[in-house]
């Protein structure tokens, strides 16, 4: 018996669940559905690509603009190409990936290293280069080569057969005997770095590319040295099915390396991870001349309909797009306040890209998701937490007050929500929880990030009044109508 499954996402499960259509297939011989030149035939004619994946911010997890993740971008271009929908497995620890790949099919795509020799497992061509990188606890000194690494507290991740990081760490352990380090098949990249940031780890070896999405959610965490030579990211069929599906897997990935699509992908998704840390005052300051005064009076409009400071507003703006109202994210939202489709659906906001619906429509979905939280968060407690819930989304969010009571803190407080959201990053955690997996980082970054955008405005009108107030001052004392040397700036209200 197959359920065809439909494009609708299931954000418990971590998948795209049955929408009813059944149908037993009595008279088909089950080995047919695995033959290796009738596979491809089988996931085109029930209508969906099963994928066997785990959540990871690299790979696959939901955010609050929808489903999210370089693996999962890819495995989304190639299930429309073959014109089915996606089936997401994402319930699955490192380790188990390959196993699951063997045992049910169509595809693994969970950062799974390319390892010709795994027996019932056929692997498609690289897709990138993953680096071997050693990182370890600010504080640590001396930490330079793998001779420094000899006596410290050293983990890393286990897949199924021991590739990856942690065949780096065996092939060294030939030069250095002395080395020791565990291994994990059920935890993440982030569950390593939050044990080094904790101190219960020295250091961790990650691959890059990871590191680089994670770290600035790990202040304490230093990059170290690269270890060994790169590995190659690679999806995996089942043996049986390598000579239809992992042809067409094949094509599909060259067709998108000459188009230059996957080279743009990896931009966007391991090319920028400063895009969440606070900009340098010059560079603020800057926009602020340069950008601001286009959309100061839609601010100040939006303020007036919504009741927010208006230079919240502006700071909110900055925050999501640096006030550019031609702004794209990687997963395809746009414009100054960067809403979603549904966001925009729901706020009645036609033209996402038209700066006056965008500042509009942000305000009202930061008034909209402020006034669902529960009555006993009150004052900044409050806005805190609607401007986190407009990042990362309110289920994530109500998801970290229920991990800040089970720790024994106040979900009504922001001081221990902000402790508790990067813990949605950890497997311990997130299977707690309704929602599961969120990038709870960020959330954290951005309230401090839109904070400081705020007070920067606040001192800059203060300073400009102020100084407005003493050449007014100035000018009545003297009685004097000479020109000054330099064009007057008059306050921004």
């Amino acid at each position: 018996m197959l359920t065809l499954y439909r494009r609708h996402f299931s954000p418990r499960t971590g998948g795209y669940i049955a929408c009813a259509a059944v149908f037993v297939l009595t008279m088909l011989p089950a080995f047919a559905l695995f033959d290796g030149e009738s596979a491809l035939r089988a996931i085109q004619q029930r209508g969906f690509l099963t994928v066997h994946t785990r959540t990871s911010p690299t790979i696959y997890y939901e955010g609050r603009r929808g489903p999210a993740g370089f693996e999962y971008a890819l495995a989304r271009r190639f299930a429309d190409h073959l014109g089915v929908s996606l089936n997401l497995k994402a319930d699955h620890h490192l380790e188990d990936v390959l196993p699951a790949v063997r045992a049910h099919g169509d595809l693994g795509a969970a950062g799974l290293v390319l390892t010709p020799t795994v027996p019932g497992i056929g692997f498609t061509r690289p897709i990138i280069e993953m680096q071997p990188l050693v990182v370890y606890r600010r504080g640590l000194n001396g930490i330079q080569g793998p001779e420094d690494l000899v006596g410290l507290e050293i983990a890393t991740l286990r897949d199924a057969k021991g590739a990856g990081t942690s065949a780096s760490l065996r092939d060294l352990q030939q030069t250095y005997p002395g080395l020791g380090w565990k291994e994990s098949g059920e935890l993440e990249v982030a569950d390593l770095l939050a044990q080094v940031e904790n101190g219960q780890l020295d250091a961790a070896v990650v691959f890059a590319h990871q590191f680089r999405v994670n770290r600035l959610f790990f202040k304490n965490v230093e990059r170290g040295f690269t270890l060994g030579r790169p590995s190659s990211l690679a999806w995996a069929v089942p043996a049986r099915q390598s000579s239809d599906l992992l042809r067409q897997a094949n094509r599909f990935l060259r067709g998108l390396e000459q188009s230059g699509e996957l080279s743009a992908l990896v931009k966007r998704y391991f090319g920028h991870d400063d895009y969440l840390e606070y900009v340098g005052t010059r560079t603020f300051l800057k926009h602020l001349d340069s950008r601001l005064p286009r959309y100061r009076a839609l601010f100040q409009q939006a303020a007036r309909g919504t009741g927010f400071d208006w230079q919240l507003l502006a700071a909110v703006g900055y925050q999501e797009s640096h006030w550019d109202a031609d702004a794209v994210s990687p997963t395809g939202v746009r414009g100054l306040m960067m809403l979603t489709s549904p966001t925009a659906r729901e706020m009645n906001v036609a033209d996402r890209r038209d700066p006056a619906q965008s500042i509009d429509g942000g305000a009202r979905y930061l008034r909209h998701l402020e006034k669902r939280l529960p009555d006993s968060i009150t004052g900044d407690d409050r806005l805190f937490m609607a401007l986190a819930a407009y990042n990362v989304g309110l289920g994530h969010l109500y998801d970290a007050r229920d991990i800040a009571q089970m720790r024994g803190g106040d979900p009504d407080r922001w001081a221990d929500v902000r402790e508790a959201l990067p813990l949605l990053q950890q497997r311990q955690w997130y299977e707690k929880t309704r929602h599961g997996y969120a990038r709870g980082g960020e959330p954290v970054i951005y309230v401090r990030n839109i904070r400081r955008y705020h007070e920067m405005l606040q001192y800059v009108e203060r300073s400009r009044q102020q100084f407005f107030q003493l050449e007014q001052n100035d000018s009545d004392a003297t009685h004097s109508d000479a020109l000054m040397p330099f064009d007057l700036v008059p306050p921004l209200n």
